[in-house]
């Protein structure tokens, strides 16, 4: 077994893998940016290493600066997570010439399987069934123009060297497609070096279902069985189960087998994941699922699969990179209850999913929960890395035990002042559909603006909050929670502020009995609230009412699709900012003129810089 494992990256997969590591009695060495030097991964990591800037191509990126860690720290193996260099063949080899084990399959197989183009003739080739589409090495816009027509709209441009949501466009028409192609490549070409892409044909009732396989240096490959991650925005995942609902034997028999084909062809090793699309318009069959692409790497959805059968994965990483066969053979498999995990992102669902960065000053997780994270109370989301702050996971005997475990774990989260998906996603497991089991990759995008849409407050949060902040007076004010004792009948009134810059006129008949609060936070079914005494009627004051645009981060302005003076309608997009490696919108939050334009294409703004500002329509 490896003695000493230097972990390749950061966050909460840096994490999980030293709690694995720590069990088997191995050494772990964490290796962290400017950005992570008080990160909870260093923390846990038996020694931790500085290897750059914060900027991800300054530190994570740079292989060479990892592998000289490794080697000066006398780490045996090299553990690459996922993201960063773990999909990266050059590296792989690097490691291994380098004397050092690689965690991870052979640079041959990452190779064969990185580019989705390539990836897909090789599983034609292995009797592997792969969606209809343009693979060829023609980038000309008119001719994949053409090709498009040819497979019939609606289609979906990829880029070949993608993955993670990024460098992935659906068209529905014609008239879309340059503009599409356009952004697609620039986005690919940030992200992965690579402006090339595919075009598939777009399933219009897909699911995507993908197949865990793990592989030895014996030769020996068995698959773990099936997850489902429909529920996705913009192609990235956010809620993920196993097994999947409405498989039945037969169908996850061929499935599977198929998913061990493909790994064959490629004679993987390790931790691997085959993804599937399939068109779920009459149900889950054989004949309508197709390779997608495979993942040559440890997914982040591996702890549903790990939670249905028993098996720790990235032990089973460990054991198979220190030369050992797998654990078990295939027959001693078998999926055992349900299993459902959701990525808690720092994000505001209410502004498009804009990224949400700053200090965790409040962060609570429910204690009967699986939580898989690399944040503590405190801690910092960088604009320079991923926003996820943590996986919450649930598992029951059943779909229905899991799903109502894992709304209740999502109601018991709290984070403050950073804005989180919590609600958006306890809303989603509330939906008929998903209840049902009927679910497909375009349910968040038909239903997101009754997911995304803040409830108004109850009236009991609302007394609760004003007696909160007007308790004993001449006490210092400080920040509250709602669930403090009240006490003291004494019927007032008061005028109190949320977040969003709502005034609410309060009725109340309790006081806290200590201490005013300064603030009062709310969390009621995964959404977040900030109460604050009102000025007085007149004063001024005013919220996101009046219209000005902020930079949600830093970040670099690459459109801008009105000028001031402009009418602009509700939603319409008002400008483009490219940061953390992705294009995001910005729209206008009602009807109104563009009153002040401060930015324009090319330049590089900060995080809350005045962008624009929106007054209402007359």
């Amino acid at each position: 077994m490896i003695k000493s494992l230097l972990i390749a990256n950061r966050g909460e997969i840096a994490c999980r893998i030293i709690r694995t590591a720590r069990a088997l009695g191995i050494r772990t060495i964490a290796v962290y940016s400017d950005a992570d030097a008080t990160a909870l991964h260093v923390q846990q990591a038996d020694e931790a290493v500085h290897i750059g800037p914060s900027p991800a191509r300054e530190s994570y990126l740079v292989g060479a600066q990892i592998i000289a860690a490794a080697k000066a720290t006398g780490a045996e193996a090299i553990h690459p997570g996922y993201g960063f260099l773990s999909e990266n063949a050059e590296f792989a080899q690097s490691v291994m010439d380098a004397g050092l084990i690689w965690v991870g399959p052979k640079p041959a197989s990452i190779t064969a399987m990185g580019l989705k183009d390539a990836a897909k003739k090789l599983m034609a080739e292995a009797g592997v069934p792969v969606t209809p589409g343009y693979m060829g090495e023609n980038q000309d816009p008119a001719f994949l123009a053409r090709q498009a027509d040819d497979i019939g709209y609606p289609v979906l441009i990829k880029a070949v060297a993608g993955g993670g949501g990024k460098g992935m466009r659906k068209v529905d028409a014609p008239s879309e497609f340059a503009d599409a192609l356009l952004s697609c490549q620039r986005e690919a070409s940030a992200s992965f070096g690579n402006a090339h892409v595919l075009i598939e044909k777009y399933i219009q009732r897909p699911r995507h279902i993908e197949v865990q396989v793990f592989g030895d240096m014996q030769g020996n490959i068995v698959h773990l069985f099936e997850r489902d991650c429909s529920l996705q925005r913009r192609h990235q995942k956010v809620i993920e189960e196993a097994p999947a609902p409405g498989m039945d034997e037969e169908t996850r028999e061929q499935l599977c087998a198929a998913a061990v084909r493909a790994a064959k062809a490629v004679d993987y090793v390790g931790a691997g994941t085959i993804e599937f699309i399939a068109d779920a318009s009459e149900g889950l069959r054989a004949d309508r699922i197709w390779f997608m692409e495979m993942n040559t790497r440890l997914q982040v959805e591996h702890p549903v699969t790990e939670e249905i059968t028993g098996v720790d994965l990235v032990e089973w990483q460990l054991r198979v990179a220190s030369g050992e066969a797998l654990p078990k053979r295939q027959d001693e498999l078998s999926i055992n209850g349900w299993a459902m995990e959701a990525r808690l992102y720092a994000e505001n669902p209410a502004t498009g999913f804009l990224p949400s960065i700053g200090t965790l000053d409040h962060l609570v997780f429910p204690e009967d929960l699986r939580v898989d994270t690399g944040v503590t109370e405190g801690g910092e989301v960088s604009p320079f890395y991923d926003p996820m702050i943590a996986k919450l996971i649930a598992s029951g005997s059943n779909r229905d035990e899991a799903s109502a475990e894992l709304r209740n774990g999502i109601d018991g989260t709290e984070v403050w002042p950073v804005k989180t998906n919590a609600g958006f996603l306890g809303r989603l497991l509330d939906l008929p559909e998903f209840a049902a089991g009927d679910v497909d990759t375009g349910l968040i995008a038909r239903e997101v603006d009754a997911l995304v849409t803040p409830p108004e407050p109850e009236p009991e949060e609302l007394r609760e909050a004003a007696a909160l902040l007007c308790a004993s007076p001449g006490q210092s004010p400080v920040s509250a929670a709602l669930g403090f004792r009240l006490n003291a009948p004494s019927r007032a009134e008061a005028r109190i502020m949320d977040d969003s810059g709502v005034i609410h006129d309060v009725l109340f008949s309790e006081v806290a009995e200590d201490f005013p609060a300064a603030d009062v936070l709310s969390f009621v079914d995964g959404f977040a609230r900030r109460y604050i005494l009102a000025e007085p009627r007149g004063s001024g004051v005013g919220g996101v009412g009046d219209g000005v645009i902020l930079s949600p981060m830093p970040g670099r302005i690459i459109a801008v699709d009105v000028a001031a003076g402009d009418r602009v309608a509700k939603g319409q997009k008002l400008l483009t900012l490219e940061a953390m490696k992705m294009e995001h919108s910005l729209t206008a939050p009602f009807d109104g003129m563009v009153a002040e334009l401060n930015c324009e294409v090319g330049a590089q703004v900060q995080v809350e810089a005045l962008l624009a500002r929106i007054e209402l329509a007359e």
